[in-house]
C-alpha cells in the first residue's frame, strides 16, 4: 500500500491525499493541527510551507511527521499554496490555515462531497466566523458580486478551507497571485474553466496567535478582488455597465446643457469618450481571458479523452 493513502472514497477507490498548510510563524496552531491532522489521517501526505518564519514553526511541523517546504524569506500566502501544490504528490490536495481555524475532523465532509462529481470543494463560514463585522461585510459583497458574474451562487469566495483535484488545481499555478487572494483566484478559474465548484458550511474557531492581516493595507488589496473577479471570469459584466452609467451621464448632461444652453460641452464629449474607452477595454480584456483559458480548455479534452 503506498505510504500516502489517506481517504477511502465511498466507492471504495482509495484517494491519495496530501494536506497543505501554508504557515508564518504558526508554531503555536500548529502543535494543535498537526496532532489531530495525524489521528485522523495517518496515511495522508502532510506538508507546511514554512513562509520564511521567524519562530520555531519548521521544527515543530517536523517533529508531528510533516513534510516541510521552506523559504529563506516569506513571499506571501498565495505563494506558499502554489508551493505546497507542486510538492505534494497526492490525487486530492486539501487546503487548510495552520492557526487553528479549520478542524481537521471536518475534512471528511469536504472529501465526501467531492466524490459527487465536483472538482473542488470549498468550506463555507458563516457570519460568526468572520474576523470582526468590516471583513464580514466586506466578504458578503464579493460573494454577491461573483455570483453575478458566473451565474452561481457562491457561499463564500475566500475561505482558505478546500479541497479540489490536484490535476485540476495545477492547471492555474500561473494565475494564482503570491498574496491573500489565492482562493478567489482559484474559485473563479475552475468556474471560468466549467469545473464543478461545491460549498458546504462549516464552523471556524478562534485563530491562534496574531493574524498577518493588515486592515489598511489588505483593505486595499482586497478592494483589487472586484477587479480580479472581473478579469478571470468576464471582464465585460463589469465594463459594459461602467461603460453604460459613463454614456447615461454624457446623454443626460448633454440633453441638460442642450436645454440650457444650446450647445455640446467639453464635459460631455469627455463622458461619450470614457464610456467608448471603458467599453473597448472591456472587449480587449474578454478577448485576453479568452485565450487565457484556451490552453486549459485544450487541456481538459485531451484528458477527458476523445468523444464519440
Amino acid at each position: 500500500m503506498n505510504s500516502r493513502i489517506g481517504y477511502p472514497s465511498p466507492g471504495g477507490i482509495q484517494m491519495h491525499l496530501s494536506i497543505i498548510l501554508p504557515a508564518k510563524n504558526e508554531s503555536a496552531g500548529l502543535q494543535k493541527v498537526l496532532p489531530g491532522l495525524r489521528d485522523r489521517f495517518p496515511e495522508a501526505e502532510v506538508i507546511v510551507v514554512d513562509d520564511g518564519s521567524t519562530d520555531d514553526t519548521a521544527e515543530v511541523a517536523r517533529a508531528h511527521g510533516a513534510h516541510v517546504v521552506g523559504t529563506p524569506y516569506s513571499m506571501g500566502n498565495g505563494a506558499a499554496i502554489k508551493r505546497g501544490a507542486r510538492a505534494a504528490s497526492g490525487e486530492i490536495l486539501v487546503f487548510m490555515d495552520a492557526d487553528g481555524q479549520h478542524d481537521p475532523a471536518l475534512i471528511p465532509r469536504l472529501l465526501e462531497k467531492l466524490d459527487e462529481g465536483y472538482d473542488m470543494v470549498v468550506g463555507a463560514r458563516d457570519g460568526a466566523g468572520q474576523a470582526n463585522a468590516g471583513r464580514g461585510l466586506a466578504n458578503a459583497f464579493y460573494n454577491r458580486l461573483s455570483s453575478w458574474m458566473t451565474g452561481h451562487r457562491i457561499a463564500d469566495l475566500t475561505s482558505g478551507f478546500r479541497v479540489a483535484r490536484a490535476e485540476r488545481f495545477r492547471q492555474f499555478l500561473h494565475l494564482l497571485p503570491n498574496g491573500f487572494s489565492y482562493p478567489t483566484t482559484s474559485t473563479m478559474a475552475f468556474f471560468r474553466s466549467a469545473y464543478p465548484v461545491a460549498y458546504v458550511p462549516i464552523p471556524v474557531a478562534a485563530r491562534i496567535g496574531k493574524s498577518h492581516i493588515k486592515p489598511v493595507r489588505d483593505g486595499l488589496r482586497f478592494l483589487l478582488i472586484i477587479f480580479r473577479i472581473a478579469t478571470l471570469y468576464s471582464p465585460l459584466k463589469l465594463f459594459a455597465p461602467v461603460g453604460s452609467a459613463f454614456f447615461l451621464l454624457g446623454a443626460g448632461y448633454y440633453a441638460f446643457t442642450f436645454a440650457t444652453q444650446h450647445r455640446f460641452t467639453n464635459m460631455s464629449a469627455l463622458l461619450f469618450s470614457a464610456a467608448v474607452i471603458v467599453f473597448l477595454i472591456g472587449l480587449i480584456s474578454e478577448q485576453i481571458t479568452s485565450l487565457t483559458y484556451q490552453a486549459v480548455r485544450g487541456e481538459r479534452r485531451s484528458s477527458d479523452g476523445p468523444t464519440a
